[in-house]
Order: structure tokens, then C-alpha cells, then sequence
């Protein structure tokens, strides 16, 4: 009976480990690195296809992998907020800095549970940010070449669409007011003031995207 007990401990850590991932540095595209598959169209929850370049504003862009299902993102009750109440504040950061902003979904094994074109839609309105270009990712195409790993994970590409930032929004996923590091937020400012961005890389927490094997 013990090592039943055991065997059913560990298996629940296997599979919330399987759901939750922090991957370093290396394993995304590095700094400096043009925006891969910039060209290629995606459909947005606007009915549009639109491309990464055609986001692109005159002093960069910000790509956020995303998606409607995941508690980094949503948050989960009073654990924790999530990081996207934050997206709308980054838009009106972008705005300033003339960078555009883009999210995008590559959960495409998870399209039938919560994270379809239409699921995408509803969520996006009822969280107050379908004013953002939010992209289906088919088959993950965009999220392999770019090495995403995380739902939410963050690259800033300069005014020649060139990767500056890559990781985390912030360092407080759980409270807004106890944000002590801004990353995005500065690396928007120094961005658009052509300004050297310091740190250019930090680590995306989240859990993984949902690739289809």
C-alpha cells in the first residue's frame, strides 16, 4: 500500500511538471537574431491574416506567446493574477514607444479545450483585450521556429526586426503592485529611445506550449 501511495505522489509531480516549464536562455532564439517567419500570414480573432511585419510599427515589435488556458496568463482565483491583465498595459506601452504588439496562440493540442479561433475570440472580449492582434499559430509553426516554450513568453524585436528582449514581462506573476522589475516595460523605453537594454534576457515561466507530437 506504501508504494502504491508513493507511485501515485510521483506521478502527480511528473505531470504537473509536464504542465509547467522554465526554460533558460538557450533555448530560444538568441539576441540579435532577425524575427523569423516574419512574412508568413496568421488569422487573427479580427477574421484578418496578418503577418509579424505588417504589426511591426516604426520602432519595433513585441510578440507575446499566449493563450486562454493557462494560470500564468489567466491567473487562478486569489493564488494568483496572471500576467494577462497586464497585456493592456503594455499595449498603451507600445503605443507610446510606436511598437507594435501581437499575441499569438500555439496551443494547438489543445484547440478542442479551450484554445480554438472562437474560444480565442470570447476571451479575449471578455478580458477586455480584443483590441490586440491575437494570431492562431497552426501547428506551432511560428512557436518552433522561434523556440517558444511558454505560455506567457516574451521577444522585442527593434525598429529592423531584430530580437532586444526575450523572456519574462516581469518578475511577479501573482500581484501587479508587487512588481519590482519591469522588464518589458523597460525594454519598450530604451527600445524606442535607441537606448542599449539592460537585461536583454531573462526567464519565461509559464506553462508549456501545447504541441501536437
Amino acid at each position: 500500500m506504501k508504494t502504491k501511495f508513493i507511485s501515485t505522489i510521483l506521478l502527480a509531480f511528473a505531470l504537473v511538471a509536464s504542465s509547467f516549464f522554465t526554460p533558460g536562455g538557450e533555448e530560444s532564439i538568441a539576441i540579435g537574431t532577425k524575427a523569423p517567419l516574419s512574412s508568413v500570414k496568421l488569422k487573427g480573432i479580427d477574421g484578418a491574416d496578418h503577418s509579424l511585419e505588417s504589426l511591426k510599427k516604426e520602432n519595433g515589435l513585441l510578440v507575446i506567446f499566449s493563450c486562454n488556458t493557462c494560470p500564468f496568463v489567466v491567473g487562478r482565483g486569489t493564488d494568483t493574477e496572471g500576467w494577462e491583465g497586464r497585456y493592456a498595459g503594455l499595449k498603451q506601452q507600445c503605443d507610446v514607444a510606436n511598437v507594435g504588439m501581437v499575441l499569438i496562440n500555439s496551443n494547438e493540442a489543445k484547440r478542442d479545450n479551450g484554445d480554438s479561433m472562437d474560444d480565442m475570440k470570447s476571451h479575449a472580449a471578455d478580458a477586455g483585450i480584443d483590441h490586440i492582434a491575437y494570431l492562431l499559430d497552426k501547428n506551432h509553426k511560428v512557436a518552433d521556429a522561434f523556440g517558444a516554450k511558454t505560455t506567457p513568453h516574451v521577444f522585442l524585436f527593434d525598429s529592423k526586426m531584430e530580437l532586444s528582449y526575450k523572456g519574462a514581462i516581469d518578475d511577479n506573476v501573482d500581484k501587479a503592485s508587487d512588481v519590482r522589475e519591469h522588464w518589458v516595460i523597460n525594454a519598450l523605453a530604451s527600445c524606442s529611445a535607441g537606448k542599449p537594454i539592460e537585461p536583454q534576457e531573462t526567464r519565461a515561466t509559464g506553462c508549456s506550449i501545447k504541441r501536437v507530437k
